[in-house]
């Protein structure tokens, strides 16, 4: 086809397009498509926090491959010039979205409805964006679709806002990398300690999301003080963690095994079962703490803080406790309400829960990662949370050192 005859489309790219790359990748992506540009207006920033603007021509061999082409490059920020309010269809079923839908990243999204940008609500990846009455939008689980339910299909009338991913880590200049086995484990564990020592002065809140094996390395005493002085406002774990963390509350074991000179215990195997009858024999949690049954650990700490927590069963769980929510899609459901207005999320020593949980968190939100399996970090950075940073370090000395930090810091 003669160029002159090709569709086209003119968008425009503002923000740190430069340092952060964001302007090589949508040119990338657009000749990786088969598509040709050019750079009709280009103003770049003089300085680090200058903003800078492209205006880009798109051109395709035919219009199929040019929507492709624009529906890819509108996840990096590119946005159509000639505006044009958003489409949506109604829901055929419960359940399940129309076939075009919008799907959604973690970055701050905004639809076009009656000629005015509205920032959509609960940001989410892997979500679709629903219209309400009131005109506004949300982004919404596949699950909680239901008939009827306005829909955003296609890319027309949505735009993305990229998180400066140059300058998105803030304190966290130790990580010039999502993950490192090298980087020094004193300065970010430090500026960790910062960025605990920031959130809570500044009213924010903190999520945990914890392993068991913060309990099997012998790090509960360490968790519990970071509960009591106001540092972990939720906290988001499995049976196991809350499991052990009462075998070792009531008998001073963890998996059998005592936590203070590393004995095993005769029948110490049966102390995690025994450790949840019992709990379950009270009537759950907090009625054990209440009753005076449970006296010491992370789960005791967090019912006399005030500290939320959720627990999300899996197939494989003792028991579980009466706490742990079992129905898989009620868990999530009640996570992603948790999780709301969190600004700080540290993930310690558990995969499959901080993958979910990063599913959940908006770019925005600041993650760590520490876990001694560096794969950890990766699977959440290619999942999309591109915010997480990782500490790769064994749990004990990462808490035992975050703890004397905290001690050390003005506000700690």
């Amino acid at each position: 086809m003669d160029r002159e005859q090709q569709p086209f489309e003119d968008i425009e790219v503002r923000g740190h397009i430069i340092d952060s790359l964001l302007l090589p990748k949508i040119l990338d992506v657009i000749t990786t498509g088969g598509g040709s540009f050019s750079i009709d207006e280009i103003a770049v920033g003089q300085s680090r926090h200058d903003s800078s603007y492209a205006r880009v021509r798109i051109s395709a061999d035919d219009d199929e491959q040019l929507n492709e082409i624009l529906r890819q490059v509108s996840d990096h920020g590119a946005t159509p010039i000639a505006a044009a309010d958003c489409r949506w269809e109604a829901a055929s079923i419960d359940g399940a979205f129309p076939e075009a839908f919008y799907s959604t990243t973690n970055q701050r999204t905004e639809v076009r409805l009656s000629n005015t940008w509205v920032e959509v609500r609960l940001q989410e990846m892997d979500c679709g964006i629903v219209i309400d009455g009131a005109g506004g939008a949300e982004c919404r689980p596949m699950t909680d679709i239901r008939r009827g339910d306005q829909v955003v299909v296609g890319h027309l009338g949505v735009r993305v806002f990229p998180q400066d991913r140059s300058t998105d880590r803030g304190g966290f200049e130790f990580m010039n990398s999502a993950v490192s086995t090298e980087k020094p484990k004193g300065v970010a564990i430090r500026q960790v300690a910062e960025q605990l020592t920031a959130t809570r002065a500044s009213g924010g809140r903190t999520l945990l999301v914890g392993g068991p094996a913060i309990v099997h390395t012998g790090s509960v005493e360490a968790l519990c003080e970071l509960i009591r002085e106001g540092y972990i406002n939720l906290l988001f774990a499995g049976n196991a963690l809350a499991t052990h963390d009462i075998e070792h509350a009531l008998f001073g074991t963890s998996l059998g095994v005592r936590l203070d000179c590393g004995d095993i215990v005769e029948a110490g195997h049966e102390h995690h079962l025994r450790a949840i009858n019992r709990i379950r024999l009270v009537g759950g949690i907090r009625a054990a703490v209440e009753a005076g049954a449970l006296t010491s650990g992370i789960m005791y700490e967090c019912v006399q803080h005030d500290v939320p927590f959720l627990l999300a069963g899996s197939i494989r769980d003792d028991g579980p406790l009466p706490e742990v929510v079992t129905d898989a899609l009620e868990a999530q459901r009640q996570m992603r309400s948790l999780s709301q207005g969190v600004d700080f999320c540290l993930m310690v020593a558990t995969t499959l829960h901080s993958v979910a949980v990063g599913n959940l968190l908006p770019a925005w939100v600041r993650v760590v990662c520490v876990d001694i399996n560096p794969s950890t970090v990766i699977k959440l950075n290619d999942r999309g949370s591109f915010q997480t940073v990782g500490i790769v370090t064994d749990v004990a000395p990462f808490l035992t050192a975050l703890v004397a930090d905290l001690r050390q810091l003005p506000d700690g």
